[in-house]
């Protein structure tokens, strides 16, 4: 190993490091990208090395930022951040809620169900995790324990049904890495809906089998309505809305009619008119959403800044031909690459968020997965089948980053609504079924590469 080597090494631990001193991420980004840029350059004078930085590199950063906020595609990041915020705003989970809970109201582990199905299409149609989280939370948390659930499953069954948004589109974690790996949001969009449907079904599975194996941990509500022609009907109504706003916003971007950034444009405005349709929109809503879309968009785009330029003086220290020569060693052939590059994500999951993991591993592996021959064939609609499966793969990966300590996001959203008497160790405890689930998730997209990449091949075709 060379300098560079070990420099590229100390640069990833240092950056570890600080993350637990409770520095904000984009701070620590940016500052460790600075200071090896110092590191890299005081050696080049003592050490005899040839990393070539001064901080006159750090301009180059300022070309990255403009051309990032030149980016049409991360336009569609703030309008799909307002379209959820949004339709948490107009009430239209809450009356889900009421009218599904009748729905199932009559089988064992009914209301968990109900979360999970209210989960999918939250999911679906806003992709903020702690909107969601919060949201089920709040509704479903204090019915759940009054009706005799345990713990455990109650808490595990809101924090993994809240997470589905970052996996099923519109999701803002793909639009972020179609544009970091130079991909369609199209194709990502379309790869990653049975993934995320298949998740949702194997949540529901486990709730019905927990049912049956321990009927005391999901009771039957001694009052449940009976099923009647008037729920179904009242069901129905419940789902329309949020359904049109799927179909105009997903349907219009599979249909080719529309970008997703426009198509995001069209879920915001669907929102609203949601909002104003339900008697929920107002001046104040407006302004609350309005700040709490700037608010995360900042957040998101000042990891941007900071990623940049920690992956900018990563590159020059050579640290790409690093995990190159590394992945490339792995004596597993092509599929090993991908394991190993999936167990890597998992376990940056448990220190790291997504979005970090998007901007900084990601670009970094892509290219790795590009130059190998994975051999999924007969879908040649659409280019690079092999990276839009890989990609699918890691997004599944990082959904779980939600669930896993001790960073877990959707861990303290949920803890945020709960009673003080519930612990964090309890969350925990119930996450971990639906943490293995995903990983079940995980393991069938691997098998079945075209549960990925059939949808995008049948829209192009």
């Amino acid at each position: 190993m060379e300098i560079n080597d070990y420099l590229v090494i100390a640069m990833f631990l240092t950056f570890i490091a600080l993350l637990f001193t409770g520095f904000p991420v984009a701070w620590v980004l940016a500052g460790v990208g600075v200071l090896f840029c110092g590191v890299g350059y005081l050696s080049d004078i003592y050490l005899d090395t040839i990393t070539g930085l001064d901080f006159l590199t750090l301009g180059l950063v300022v070309n990255r930022l403009y051309k990032i906020m030149d980016n049409w595609i991360l336009v569609a990041l703030p309008m799909f951040i307002f379209m959820g915020l949004m339709l948490d705003q107009s009430g239209i989970a809450v009356r889900m809620m009421r009218s599904m809970q009748s729905l199932f109201g009559g089988l064992r582990g009914g209301l968990a169900i109900t979360v999970t199905s209210i989960g999918i299409i939250l999911a679906a149609s806003t992709g903020i995790i702690g909107a969601s989280v919060v949201l089920l939370g709040l509704l479903s948390l204090k019915p759940m324990l009054d009706q005799g659930y345990s713990r455990p499953l109650a808490l595990g069954t809101i924090a993994a049904s809240g997470t589905l948004g970052i996996l099923i589109p519109p999701s803002i974690m793909l639009v972020i890495m179609a544009d970091q790996v130079g991909v369609s949001v199209g194709d990502l969009f379309m790869g990653a809906v049975f993934p995320g449907l298949i998740l949702g079904g194997l949540y529901i599975g486990y709730i019905i089998i927990v049912g049956l194996v321990r009927p005391d941990a999901a009771p039957i509500p001694r009052d449940a309505e009976p099923l009647s022609i008037s729920v179904i009907i009242e069901v129905i109504k419940a789902v329309i809305p949020p359904l049109m706003l799927i179909a105009a916003v997903l349907g219009s971007i599979f249909a080719g009619v529309a970008t997703a950034t426009e198509a995001s444009g069209v879920g915001a405005l669907g929102a609203i008119l949601l909002a104003v349709f339900n008697r929920r929109f107002s001046i104040p809503v407006l302004r609350e959403v309005s700040l709490s879309t700037f608010n995360t968009t900042a957040y998101i785009f000042a990891i941007f800044i900071g990623a940049t330029c920690f992956s900018l003086v990563l590159r020059e220290l050579g640290g790409d031909d690093l995990i190159e020569r590394t992945l490339t060693a792995i004596p597993f052939g092509s599929y090993g690459i991908v394991f190993a590059i999936l167990f890597i994500v998992f376990l940056l999951g448990f220190i790291l968020d997504w979005i970090e993991i998007t901007l900084i591993v990601l670009p970094l592996m892509a290219p790795v997965i590009s130059g190998l021959d994975l051999g999924i064939e007969g879908f040649n609609e659409i280019d690079n089948p092999d990276l839009i499966w890989f990609l699918i793969l890691v997004a599944v990966t990082l959904q779980t980053s939600f669930l896993t300590p001790p960073v877990g996001f959707a861990l303290f959203y949920l803890k945020g609504v709960c009673p003080p008497d519930i612990r964090l160790v309890e969350i925990y405890k119930g996450v971990v079924p639906f943490i293995i689930l995903q990983l079940i998730g995980l393991a069938l997209v691997v098998t079945y590469p075209t549960l990925a990449t059939w949808l995008p091949a049948v829209a192009y075709n």
